[in-house]
C-alpha cells in the first residue's frame, strides 16, 4: 500500500513557476513509477508526465515538452514536478499516481495509487 500526498500548488500570474511535490508513505517507493496528471473543471484527466523506478527515463507528452520536468528523489520517497512559463491552461488540480509497470506510462489505468490533488491556478 501506498499513500501519496502532493503540496506546492497555489496561484502564480502567467510565466511563472511551481515546483509540485508528491510524497509517499511505505518503504518500496523505488520500486515504483511515478506519474503526474492534471484534470482542469469539466474536463477530462490528462497525462502531465511519468519517471521510471530510478529515474533514468521520463515521459511527457509533446505539448509539455520543455516546459515540465519530472523528477524524484528516492531517498525522501518524493517525485517531483516542476513546471515553467505557465499558462492559463495550465490551471488544474494536479494529482501525482504511482505504478508497479512502466509499460503505457500515460494511461491513467496502469496507476494503482492515487493522492488527492493539488489545485494550481494560473492568473493572466
Amino acid at each position: 500500500q501506498v499513500q501519496l500526498v502532493e503540496s506546492g500548488g497555489g496561484l502564480v500570474q502567467a510565466g511563472g513557476s511551481l515546483r509540485l511535490s508528491c510524497a509517499a508513505s511505505g518503504r518500496t517507493f523505488s520500486s515504483y513509477a511515478m506519474g503526474w496528471f492534471r484534470q482542469a473543471p469539466g474536463k477530462e484527466r490528462e497525462f502531465v508526465a511519468a519517471i521510471s523506478w530510478g529515474g533514468g527515463t521520463t515521459y511527457f507528452p509533446d505539448s509539455l515538452k520543455g516546459r515540465f520536468t519530472i523528477s524524484r528523489d528516492n531517498a525522501k520517497n518524493t517525485v517531483y514536478l516542476q513546471m515553467n512559463s505557465l499558462k492559463r491552461e495550465d490551471t488544474a488540480v494536479y494529482y501525482c499516481a504511482a505504478a508497479n509497470r512502466y509499460q503505457n506510462p500515460s494511461n491513467a489505468l496502469q496507476y494503482d495509487y492515487w493522492g488527492q490533488g493539488t489545485q494550481v491556478t494560473v492568473s493572466s
